[in-house]
């Protein structure tokens, strides 16, 4: 088990999660892998990341070092985000579970964000509500990439969201795949694919990633709007979406 310092004073209650872990908080996402909502002892509301077992080969690819597991990046990525000024929660403990020396269960634990809105909630937004919110998220996307930071899965669960007298304020999470490196026009245009919502909202936030990073505008749009079609015909072939989505 690692911990971050800070939280050592929960080690206990830590080493105790694989066991506990379906008796706590409350479930908020529930796939392969479970996302739980948990109160910690001294009140800390915490998110805690339960990883299905790895598939055989992963199993061996994770369990041998040759690649980190999903959760052990969870809780290393962070430290480089904030270093870099870029918000998610703070990471507080990662737990692998082994037997026969590979990899089966896993656990990440950060602490649970204060932003309350993720981009799910716009994807039937009304033109005139989500203007201001779309140049503020091409911004903080340009400043992301500026600091070599790409983001591998920005989808709409993945970016939280609020607005105070200050205005609008991001976090990132989900951050086990991400790319510390130079970052492009055409990288970064592609990463915006996965934002839902209207069309035209696409386009706002493409000039606004645009102009933030000196880029041609109109070119930003044309490779923001590309990579959406196509991730989006492909995606809606699969799953079922609430809404029409224009493409």
């Amino acid at each position: 088990m690692l911990i971050n310092k800070k939280y050592e004073y929960l080690r206990h209650w830590l080493e105790r999660l694989p066991e506990d872990f379906e008796r706590l908080g409350r479930v908020i996402y529930d796939k392969r892998n479970q996302l739980r909502v948990i109160e910690a002892p001294d009140g800390t509301l915490v998110n805690a990341k339960r990883y299905c077992v790895p598939h055989l080969i992963n199993r061996v690819v994770y369990s041998t070092g040759i690649r980190q597991p999903k959760g052990l990046r969870a809780f290393t990525y962070p430290t480089r985000l904030l270093e870099r000024g870029i918000d998610t929660p703070e990471p507080i403990a990662y737990i692998e579970c082994r037997r026969y020396g590979l990899l089966g269960l896993s656990y990440f634990v950060s602490v649970q964000s204060p932003l309350g809105h993720t981009f799910f909630e716009l994807g039937d937004a009304r033109e005139g509500t989500y203007e201001e919110l779309a140049d503020a998220m091409g911004r903080f996307t340009a400043m992301m990439h500026d600091r070599e930071v790409l983001h591998l899965d920005y989808s709409p669960g993945n970016i939280l969201w609020d607005k105070d007298d200050e205005g609008y304020h991001f976090a990132v999470v989900d951050i086990n795949r991400m790319r510390f490196d130079r970052v492009d026009m055409q990288d970064g245009c592609a990463a915006l694919c996965r934002v839902w919502g209207p069309k035209r909202m696409s386009e706002l936030i493409a000039r606004s990633y645009a102009r933030a990073r000196g880029f041609n505008e109109d070119e930003a749009v044309r490779l923001t709007m590309q990579a959406r079609t196509a991730f989006w015909t492909r995606y809606q072939r699969r799953h079922p979406l609430n809404f029409p989505l224009e493409l």
